[in-house]
């Protein structure tokens, strides 16, 4: 057993066991601080709080016959804010946004601005470079529902002399009017928010609550719970997020940001309820999160046709790992707003349960020669229940034109300006049981197949209770259940220890393959 701090603040720290567990230890394990029995833990990744600003600790774990220890020094910290002396009161009843944006806008730097126990409703809190905000147990941060009272930010606004032009607003990979976030940052850098609070959207389907109708554009589109546009340096650790109006979690052409030991919670019924979207965002590590809403866990963006088109800026550089997705769509998926490209994702020592899909790559003809995904490592994975495990789609039947010839054809049409790409994937060291639709389906483009897809080390079983549905959303596809590998019109296909047992008829379906490796 190893273990070692993964981030610090002045007050807390997150760390991590590494026993060989996915996501959950198999032995629960104690946590002593100086000596003194802090709690007890069953996850790889844990967080400790109540600590003193530079300070030196000394850690340790101990449980199934090991134990391990280190030592450490808190951060420094300046002053304290405390958003009840600013004048917020935490009864659930006054509207506290001004007051605990005061506390947000007055705090220096290496500072921290505390939201103790409370119940604190607001509308849109706004962020500044160099703060950091704790939300303590306890405390919660619950969201106003009349979208009258949320800013809108317009799509793109232009320069006065028409050259260039200033996007605020996003909707699903397009530049168009939005509410401001519950928690919005706009150009920020140096950003903590952290702490062992909750932040609920308060989002359900009543007449008059975001869910209602939610395909249809009221005023403007749904707010996200966090939104960061244009942020640097940014880190999110610890807190938990609920009942968000839309999208939970939405970095959008950001960088360096960590979000760490954070749940994310959403009815499984919600409507577009992702829990974590990077989009055109580039180094970010997501480490040691729970998952459980109405749609992708995670989903890999960069733009849909205009933005990633104009700014050519890829979601490049992310690392998913030690996280838990439960119950929604795709556990981790890129795209299908990604006409900018995905390069350099690795996704490992994952834990994917009750997911429609597991490992899924939605793309189709017309988002244009920058969609680009290569680099692509899924590594050491365990699912159940996941309906799918392994989906790769070009032909994704979204937006007003899915449905087109165009979009859905499967005969080998003229390489152009509006054609995407697919490159490298490599699946390794994954175990899927109780599997219902199909263990494999990958379908390329005809005229720009997926160029190499390695499968090592990959092991599916199937439900006995196996039910029925699409393996992918595409035109032409029938329910099935209990289908082997499909693979068609890839370039080189690599299937090394690729065991799948208990399927109905044959376990691999292989069609205009160039280059098979067994």
């Amino acid at each position: 057993m190893k273990l070692s701090s993964i981030f610090q603040t002045a007050r807390c720290v997150t760390i991590e066991i590494e026993d060989g567990s996915i996501f959950e230890t198999e032995n629960e394990y104690e946590i002593y601080v100086n000596g003194n029995l802090y709690g007890t833990t069953k996850r790889v990744i844990s967080s400790i709080y109540g600590l003193e600003p530079d300070t030196w600790y000394e850690i340790q774990v101990k449980g199934g016959g090991e134990s391990a220890s280190m030592k450490l020094k808190t951060h420094y910290e300046f002053v304290t804010l405390n958003v009840r002396d600013f004048g917020a009161k935490g009864d659930g009843v006054q509207d506290d946004t001004i007051y605990i944006q005061s506390a947000i806008m007055a705090c220096p730097k290496d500072s921290r601005v505390l939201i103790p126990e409370g119940t604190y409703r607001i509308t849109s809190l706004f962020l500044k470079d160099d703060v950091k905000i704790e939300l303590a147990k306890g405390a919660v941060l619950s969201a106003d529902t009349d979208r009258t009272h949320f800013p809108v930010f317009p799509g793109m606004i232009g320069s006065w002399d028409e050259t260039e032009e200033y996007n605020l607003g996003t909707w699903e990979g397009n530049p168009l009017p939005m509410f401001s976030a519950i928690i919005t940052g706009v150009n920020v850098k140096h950003v903590v928010i952290y702490g062992e609070g909750l932040i609920d959207g308060n989002a359900n389907d009543d007449r008059d609550n975001w869910w209602y109708d939610a395909k249809v554009k009221r005023i403007a589109f749904r707010p996200r719970m966090i939104f960061l546009n244009h942020c640097e340096d940014v880190v999110l650790q610890g807190i938990q997020v609920q009942n968000s109006p839309s999208w939970n979690i939405h970095p959008y052409f950001s960088n360096h940001l960590r979000f760490i030991d954070l749940t994310v919670l959403n009815p499984k019924d919600s409507p577009n309820t992702d829990g974590l979207d990077p989009e055109s965002c580039r180094d970010v590590e997501i480490v040691g999160i729970y998952f459980s809403l109405g749609d992708d866990c995670i989903a890999v963006k960069s733009g849909k046709i205009y933005m990633g088109a104009k700014y050519r800026t890829p979601c490049e550089d992310v690392t998913i790992r030690q996280c838990c997705m439960r119950d929604g769509h795709g556990s981790i998926t890129i795209g299908s707003e990604m006409a900018g490209g995905v390069k350099n994702l690795t996704v490992k020592d994952c834990l994917f349960l009750h997911t429609d899909r597991g490992l899924r790559i939605k793309t189709r003809r017309g988002r244009g020669k920058d969609a680009v995904i290569d680099g692509v490592l899924f590594e050491n994975i365990r699912m159940d229940h996941v309906m799918t495990p392994f989906v790769i789609n070009c032909f994704y039947f979204c937006d007003p034109d899915g449905h087109t010839e165009y979009v859905r054809s499967r005969e080998k049409l003229p390489v152009d300006g509006r054609t995407p790409e697919i490159r490298t994937m490599v699946f390794h060291n994954i175990e899927a049981t109780n599997c219902h639709v199909a263990a494999v389906y990958m379908d390329g483009l005809p005229e720009r197949k997926i160029q190499k897809v390695i499968m090592e080390h990959i092991h599916v079983t199937y439900a006995e209770d196996a039910k029925e549905g699409v393996p992918a959303m595409m035109d032409g596809l029938e329910p099935c259940r209990k289908m082997g590998l499909f693979a068609r019109n890839i370039g080189q296909l690599v299937l090394s220890d690729v065991k799948i047992e208990g399927q109905d008829g044959e376990a691999f379906i292989l069609e205009e393959i160039d280059k098979l490796v067994k």
